[in-house]
């Protein structure tokens, strides 16, 4: 997600590699959106580049799109970007614009209702809630029971430093984990079938 600077202005995400390198996209002026780090994102893509050629991506609250847009530009097969706020949502589809972004699919919908009517199944999950909603475990869970991750599925989950991890399922191994500041980061593999 992503955050506006002190002036109130919107702000800028850049994409680090891949085809779009270099290129800054806007984030819209949301309240509580916050753009998850240049630092931590390279961190996590290094994590992830074995995994990301020809995946299916799934970005379940998109917000700035950083981690979707950056996902598409490494080589992702396909990216959903799923976000609820409707002036998030507008934004991202003018970036998938801007970008000629064909690999790229907006949803505006809520997480749990976009789960619960999705047929597709994801190679590559992340998960970056609102922290205050507390909403990983629930998520956690409909991602599992709506078979939305493929065997051996990534997933991505960020959340506060403070405090231990989320509830998490069983299925899911953690295989990194790193704290950048007041940002916990952490992948699993999914070990369900």
């Amino acid at each position: 997600m992503a955050q506006q600077n002190k002036t109130g202005r919107t702000g800028q995400c850049r994409i680090i590699a891949g085809k779009w390198r270099g290129r800054k996209l806007a984030v819209a002026e949301v309240e509580g959106l916050r753009p998850t780090p240049d630092r931590v994102r390279e961190t996590l893509f290094n994590w992830l580049q074995p995994f990301i050629g020809s995946s299916q991506c799934l970005d379940l609250f998109s917000g700035s799109g950083a981690l979707g847009f950056e996902a598409a530009s490494r080589g992702a097969e396909l990216v959903t970007l799923v976000e609820l706020n409707s002036k998030a949502s507008q934004q991202l589809q003018t970036n998938c614009t801007l970008l000629s972004a064909d690999n790229c699919l907006v949803e505006n919908k809520a997480a749990g209702q976009f789960l619960a009517e999705n047929k597709q199944q994801y190679d590559i999950v992340f998960i970056d809630p609102p922290y205050q909603k507390n909403m990983w475990t629930d998520v956690a869970t409909k991602l599992v029971a709506t078979k939305t991750l493929s065997d051996n599925a990534m997933i991505y989950l960020e959340c506060s430093s403070k405090g231990e991890l989320p509830l998490l399922p069983d299925s899911w191994v953690l295989i990194k984990d790193k704290q950048a500041g007041e940002v916990r980061y952490c992948l699993f593999r999914y070990e369900g079938s």
